[in-house]
């Protein structure tokens, strides 16, 4: 495998992991919006994303360790390496690629984050919820007819950071 092929499924990978960004931001934008109509279709979505993403880094894997023969290098080096055992202007490029690699990880992992504490935000307001329907303690707002009951007569605790 020479730099140019090697280079372009790189340029893949980073469209793939772009796309994949713009999957969790619009997740992101769905559980803040409390959308969650849409939320199981934009999953699906993300995971579509990282299926694709697996099987092209199959792909990176397999010319990165035919170009590291090709350079003299043992097999499986980091893009750093790979790098370093170029010539110009295959440098630059590959330099350029590590770098978005990184940032698109890094964006990546705190957009997953993100939504993870969007969803432990919601899961917690849906507790709530569920807690104020069914009256707390012994007492449930609705039974299981459907019919109502009347509510507990006290003091309920309200946080209104949710």
């Amino acid at each position: 495998m020479n730099p140019v092929e090697t280079s372009a499924i790189l340029w893949r990978q980073r469209e793939l992991l772009s796309l994949l960004l713009f999957k969790l931001e619009v997740e992101s934008l769905l559980l803040a919006a409390g959308r969650t109509r849409w939320l199981g279709s934009a999953t699906y979505e993300v995971e579509l994303m990282l299926e694709r993403i697996q099987s092209t880094e199959l792909l990176r894997a397999a010319a990165v360790d035919e170009l590291a023969e090709t350079l003299g290098l043992p097999p499986g080096p980091s893009l750093a390496a790979l790098t370093d055992a170029l010539d110009e202007p295959w440098t630059a490029v590959f330099a350029e690629h590590r770098t978005a690699l990184a940032t698109l990880s890094a964006e990546i992992e705190a957009a997953v984050e993100a939504n993870r504490d969007l969803l432990t935000s919601g899961r917690r307001a849906v507790a709530e919820a569920l807690r104020v329907v069914r009256g707390g303690g012994d007492g449930s707002l609705y039974r299981a007819d459907g019919s109502t009951a009347p509510a507990a007569v006290g003091a309920r605790l309200v946080d209104e950071a949710l």
